[in-house]
């Protein structure tokens, strides 16, 4: 059997680092904005192109618990090698409640800290570069050049 995870997303807010209450161990959870791949299906479900995203449960531990938070905060994109786990515990009104979450074996900063400090509040974190180059307005406007036909 198999239990293997691979995600790719950002953080939906900065890491915050905890330790158990019993042996002092390093833990952190985070929720991982993963945007949901397109298909024709979601048109048929009325959502006209629109990107949704999943929010995952995740938890690292021990020294990548550190390293994420120290390294890592909100909109950081980052990816996550683990697997799921399902857990259950009894809240405070005595009501059983479960759990399912990725339990990270590795987890790779796509992005670096400083690249993200050196945005003001106002800017967008990420924008897509345009390619500056003059192209072409139309096939018209391409020489023929008969030696780069493939026939």
């Amino acid at each position: 059997m198999l239990n293997k995870v691979v995600l790719v997303g950002r953080l939906t807010k900065d890491p915050e680092l905890k330790t158990t209450t019993g042996g002092n161990i390093p833990v952190v959870t985070f929720t991982l904005a993963v945007n949901r791949a397109f298909s024709s299906n979601n048109q048929e479900q009325g959502n006209d192109n629109r990107q949704t995203a999943d929010f995952i449960s995740c938890v690292a531990w021990r020294r990548q618990a550190e390293v994420m938070a120290k390294y890592t905060q909100k909109g950081s994109l980052i990816a996550v090698d683990g697997r799921i786990q399902t857990r259950d515990y009894t809240d405070k009104d005595n009501i059983k409640r479960y759990v399912s979450e990725v339990v990270c074996d590795s987890v790779v900063f796509l992005d670096s800290k400083s690249s993200n400090e050196n945005q003001s509040p106002n800017q967008p974190r990420y924008q897509e570069k345009q390619n500056n180059f003059n192209k072409p307005q139309n096939d018209a406007d391409l020489p023929l050049i008969e030696d780069d036909l493939p026939f």
